[in-house]
């Protein structure tokens, strides 16, 4: 299994030499922090009580300035290939450089800020460095959540460096690893949205960010799509394993700490994603990985920050089960009968799952029309599905046997 960490910095103070990440090293379709038992617990499925976002698709876009509505118009450079693929027009000499020199201005420092305890008190310090871009002209900048997580205040220092501002939180959807901020008065450029649905595999990109918070502005590094549609998951903590993320777009272009939350963006200058892990250094078996990043389509991400910015929360499908993925050695040690599918370790009390019948034991097959085999087909099955909806459920009852299909309204619960 491939380890991946996130791509944000964390400083005490800075400088280089005092970065480390903002978070532990950790995983991505395992956690490198946890162990193999940990991993399959995964609790980040279903999370508390409390609804479905669904990814909506739109066309090539520039943001318009109306708040929490990002609306898209086509725009075009002429200078290399359009989100939907290559043209006939050859790639320009200076097509990096044109988009750089476009979009630079939308890409921003995002700082950290926590308190420090120390001898002399508690003072707030710089605690991790992160990237975001601006989408619209009220303020608003999309980053990831993990960036953000835990700050007593955040900064955003343009891409010139010249300016800093303080930003508030407007929210978060630690699900999908996004948050939104807003700046005040900043009168900050935004950058335009592509279409993540047109990219193709072997396409061109470019990443900016504030890789390893060097001084100076902002990095830029460039390469292909590599594959699109990736599920990864993100690193965990303790033994709570991280969210999935799906439809992920897997890139070449080299993204490091102080990317995440960044754009990737197309020889149009759109952003087609936003940067978020990277492979692990040392993969198991002594493999060492490269050129392996990824991004949160911006399909997925428009979507969710128009929501942020509307209510300040997401809300998903809620079915209120905890659960892991069924294999041979599982279910003889448990007792169960040898099922593909997932298997209940708890279900919640007054959830949707125990009202249904579900008990601890039993093997999940089935939700809708999504055939499961894992914890990650649960979670994007529920990702899928609104709060409220009516969904027949399969599954098989450890104790018999038997198999049953239900009809579940499913409840509602926030990331």
């Amino acid at each position: 299994m491939a380890m991946y960490r996130y791509l944000a910095v964390g400083c005490i103070l800075l400088t280089l030499a005092a970065c480390a990440r903002l978070q532990p090293p950790a995983a991505g379709i395992t956690a490198t922090t946890s162990s193999s038992t940990s991993t399959l617990f995964s609790s980040s499925i279903v999370g508390s009580p409390r609804g479905t976002a669904e990814i909506s698709r739109s066309t090539p876009s520039a943001v318009t300035s109306t708040a929490g509505s990002l609306t898209a118009t086509s725009e075009q450079t002429g200078t290399a290939s359009s989100s939907g693929g290559a043209t006939n027009r050859p790639l320009s000499q200076n097509a990096f450089v044109e988009v750089t020199r476009r979009d630079m201005p939308g890409v921003v420092q995002v700082t950290n800020e926590q308190v420090r305890l120390t001898t002399f008190g508690g003072n707030v310090v710089p605690a991790g460095v992160g990237t975001g871009i601006v989408i619209d002209d009220q303020g608003h900048i999309l980053t990831n959540d993990h960036v953000v997580r835990g700050a007593q205040r955040l900064l955003i220092t343009t891409a010139e460096g010249n300016k800093q501002y303080p930003a508030r939180l407007v929210g978060v959807d630690p699900r999908s690893d996004l948050a939104i901020l807003k700046v005040a008065g900043a009168h900050l450029q935004p950058l335009p949205l592509g279409d993540s649905s047109q990219l193709q595999v072997g396409e061109w990109v470019v990443a900016i960010g504030n890789a390893l918070a060097l001084p100076g502005g902002p990095t830029v590094t460039t390469g292909v799509i590599s594959a699109l549609n990736r599920t990864v998951q993100e690193p965990g903590t303790g033994n709570i394993a991280g969210p999935y993320l799906f439809g992920v777009i897997q890139t070449s272009a080299p993204i490091n700490p102080g990317n995440s939350g960044g754009p990737l963006v197309n020889l149009q200058g759109q952003v087609v994603g936003i940067n978020t892990l990277a492979a692990g250094g040392l993969e198991p078996g002594g493999l060492q990985a490269q050129g392996i990043g990824f991004a949160i389509a911006i399909n997925t991400a428009r979507h969710i920050a128009q929501l942020l910015i509307k209510d300040g929360h997401v809300t998903y499908a809620y079915l209120g089960v905890l659960v892991t993925t069924s294999n041979a050695a599982i279910d003889r040690r448990l007792g169960l009968p040898d099922t593909p599918g997932i298997v209940v370790i708890r279900t919640e009390p007054n959830s949707p799952a125990s009202r249904a019948g579900i008990q601890a034991g039993d093997i999940i097959t089935q939700i809708g029309t999504t055939t499961i085999t894992s914890d990650s087909d649960l979670a994007e099955a529920l990702i899928e599905l609104k709060p409220n909806q009516r969904v027949p459920i399969t599954w098989v009852v450890a104790r018999t046997g038997q198999k049953i299909t239900r009809t579940v309204t499913l409840g509602e619960t926030t990331s």
